[in-house]
């Protein structure tokens, strides 16, 4: 039987409950917005002990279904003010579906520092982590692992987040224990360091239950040869990465390059910041470029980056890193931005975040463009609560207003992600209508060739993307499967079916995946928003791009088709 936890953190203690099979498929992205409403976050200051913050996982969670073990973390943002779900991959998931634990909340603050600490038993133990305070995530992790041994799965905080800054996330254990795969965006690592938790460690119990063995197992495999026979998987996600995106949007004219000033950084054959140079180079120094975040995940689009010496750097090295902290503050060395993907990654700190309030610095002329020991030393700064560090840590809207700038791209307080509104227009209609601030993630269509389609199109691709992302992101699957999971649909829900003993039908995809984007939308309007907080900087409807010369087309009162649709049942 699966069962949630809710932790009482001021009065140390835990409160398990059963939770229906019907319930657990209502995973992931689902079960936190729907926390969020049920609990009425939308009330409270985002840093107030009152916030509750969940975790949640999918229900294949702790199988070997390929990229099924993500982990939902939600709350009310304090970066946004709005609802906000950041999920990330690695071990913490698996851990926790092998422990059929759905979702875990964390309610109130504790009197002081803590691990919270879940054995595989179910006891529930809460240490003390005061030997953990300031340490960054990597040496953090090595005492994790020194103090409770191997095989464990973390959420760690790392220190940006000890005194609430909004650039933190939450990072979760990878396969090879690095502290590196986060659930970055929104200002979720502040509420966490709000609660004074600095990691919940999860004893791995090492073997996943479900109602129907033999059904699952066989679809494990076939999911895994459908990834495995995906062209676009293969020959993208598995072969070069999320990078490879650098290169796509390099070519495009999508990409942020020195504050969304061009869409372009180099000629396609000179650029240097793209997959296409940086996998032969990485792989030529004993690097990898196929690695597995998740375990029994087979798209492995990770990778681990070494340097000249091949010695590791960091691990890993992705396309929004690439955009936001690297070409958009005017960037050109991989080598450079891995060296910052790591002090980030050490950090627990959202890399798109970071970038975008690095550039402002830059666009306010307190340093030039590419100028890596200026952006090296405010990250290193970082480390510790000064005055300065506090400034920057408040993320890119606060950053732009405090400086007096006109040219700060943030949607709902959030920075834009790697891909310019002007030219990737279906992804730049999501991030302006998305509950969640302006994230990709919630609807990405990054390869259409918008301009020659009727703007009633694009609002279409938008939204299916939306629907799409969010049922992804609610049973716990990481959306690069997409081009094989969302056109198995039936299969999907049979091994759901499968693993929990329900019997849904195939129509359960996208009634979860609008019942998600329904409620985030209700919940950010009993937070106060309105379409008005949709509209993108004016910069993007004033200045023409180069190379393609294109201005924003779509305002909030052009979106008046997926407004009907998001607001329905409201």
């Amino acid at each position: 039987m699966w069962r949630s936890l809710r932790v009482d953190l001021k009065a140390k203690k835990a409160y398990w409950q059963e939770v229906p099979p019907e319930e657990v498929a209502l995973g992931g992205r689902y079960r936190t917005g729907q926390l969020l409403l049920e609990r009425e976050a939308h009330r409270v200051d985002p840093l107030s002990p009152e916030n509750p913050l969940a975790f949640a996982v999918g229900p294949l969670a702790g199988t070997g279904f390929s990229n099924a073990n993500r982990t939902s973390v939600g709350t009310r943002s304090p970066l946004t003010l709005g609802i906000k779900e950041a999920n990330g991959g690695g071990t913490f998931g698996y851990a926790l579906g092998q422990l059929k634990l759905a979702h875990l909340v964390l309610e109130g603050e504790s009197p002081e520092w803590v691990v919270l600490r879940l054995t595989r038993s179910g006891e529930v133990h809460f240490d003390p982590a005061q030997d953990l305070l300031g340490l960054g995530n990597f040496q953090a992790a090595k005492r994790l692992f020194a103090a409770y041994g191997q095989r464990i799965a973390f959420a760690l905080l790392g220190p940006v987040g000890e005194y609430l800054g909004l650039l933190s996330g939450i990072a979760f254990s990878d396969t090879d224990g690095r502290p590196s795969r986060l659930a970055a965006r929104g200002g979720v690592g502040a509420v966490m360091g709000r609660k004074r938790v600095k990691a919940i460690v999860v004893e791995v119990p090492g073997k996943a239950e479900v109602v129907d063995k033999p059904k699952v197992a066989e679809a494990i495999r076939r999911y895994a040869k459908l990834l495995r026979e995906d062209p676009l998987v293969m020959q993208f996600y598995n072969a070069i990465g999320t990078m490879g995106m650098a290169d796509f949007q390099n070519a495009f004219g999508g990409l942020p390059v020195r504050n969304f000033r061009e869409g372009r950084l180099a000629p396609p054959e000179e650029f240097r910041m793209g997959g296409q140079y940086i996998a032969p180079l990485n792989k030529a120094r004993g690097g990898r470029h196929t690695h597995a975040c998740m375990p029994g995940c087979v798209i492995q689009c990770s990778n681990v980056i070494v340097d000249e010496k091949g010695e590791e750097v960091v691990s890993p090295l992705e396309y929004e890193t690439i955009g936001l902290l690297g070409t958009n503050c005017g960037l050109n060395d991989p080598d450079a931005l891995a060296r910052l993907n790591r002090l980030a990654n050490d950090l627990g700190i959202d890399t798109i975040e970071t970038g975008a309030t690095l550039a402002l610095l830059m666009e306010k002329g307190l340093a030039p463009w590419g100028d890596y020991a200026f952006m090296e030393g405010k990250l290193k700064a970082l480390y510790t609560p000064s005055e300065e560090a506090r400034f920057l840590a408040q993320g890119t809207a606060r950053v732009g207003e405090a400086l007096g700038l006109k040219r700060v791209p943030v949607i709902k307080r959030q920075a834009i992600s790697a891909y310019d509104p002007r030219v990737v227009e279906a992804t730049g209609i999501t991030m302006m209508v998305t509950a969640q601030g302006a994230d990709h993630t919630a609807g990405n269509a990054p390869r259409l060739e918008t301009r020659a389609m009727k703007p009633e199109e694009i609002l279409e691709a938008s939204y299916t993307a939306q629907v799409n992302a969010a049922a992804n992101d609610s049973l716990g699957l990481c959306v690069f499967g997409g081009s094989v999971t969302n056109k198995e649909v039936a299969f999907v829900v049979e091994s759901v079916n499968a693993a929990l003993g329900t019997a849904f039908t195939p129509a359960f995809w996208r009634e979860l995946g609008e019942g998600v984007l329904r409620l985030e939308h209700r919940f950010n309007h009993l937070a106060g928003f309105t379409h008005e907080d949709d509209r993108l900087p004016a910069f993007f409807y004033e200045e023409p791009v180069p190379p393609k010369g294109h201005t924003a087309r779509f305002r909030p009162e052009d979106l008046g088709p997926l407004y009907e649709r998001l607001h329905q049942g409201s």
